[in-house]
């Protein structure tokens, strides 16, 4: 799971890069320096830079189309953007995501809650689902917190939705950008945590 992708995109950087310092990011380089994935020395990256290369679409809820094609600059709006664009969704896809399992990851704020919903698409066997059940009863804060996960057997995905209020770290201040770290890094832990399983 997390190890091979992580060791893989390690070789890859490793192979292209020769003896120089691997530039990564916080988790990757944490969980690299912890499993002895690497005989050369790891920078870390930036978290803001996370994201970088991602591409990003502003969507409409109602009919899923396309708003417009953004920038990474996009992602330093505030989160409260949304309350202004009740009618959008972001959809983001990115290389950092396919390490933790993860399709293209959408934000949104429920008409109905007020919460900032998440929707993903995870690429976890069907048979971890009492794992990923237990992880999300146990990360996300308050017993009002709620998820949704359902098994779709054509795409071989969980599809996994969730409200980011409920992560801890949440701060309604944060940025667009701010958020999908926060969704990345619980999504991070969610795979290293069921890995240490099996």
């Amino acid at each position: 799971m997390l190890k091979e992708r992580i060791q893989r995109y390690l070789t890859e950087q490793k192979n292209s890069h020769h003896d120089e310092a691997i530039l990564l990011f916080k988790e990757e380089k944490e969980y690299a320096e912890k499993h002895e994935l690497v005989n050369v020395p790891l920078t870390e990256n930036a978290a803001d830079k996370r994201f970088a290369d991602a591409y990003i679409e502003r969507c409409d809820k109602e009919t899923e189309n396309l708003i417009r094609n953004e920038t990474s600059a996009f992602l330093t709006q505030p989160l409260t953007y949304f309350h202004k664009h009740k009618n959008e969704f972001i959809y983001l896809e990115s290389q950092w995501f396919d390490i933790v399992l993860a399709d293209a990851v959408s934000l949104e704020l429920d008409d109905v809650f007020g919460t900032y919903d998440v929707m993903l698409g995870l690429k976890l066997q069907k048979k971890f689902k009492p794992h990923i059940e237990q992880f999300l009863t146990a990360s996300l804060n308050r017993e009002e917190a709620s998820f949704d996960i359902l098994f779709n057997n054509e795409d071989g995905l969980w599809n996994l939705n969730f409200a980011l209020n409920y992560l801890e770290g949440f701060d309604e201040n944060m940025t667009i950008g701010e958020a999908y770290l926060l969704i990345y890094q619980f999504l991070f832990q969610l795979v290293e945590t069921i890995e240490t399983k099996f």
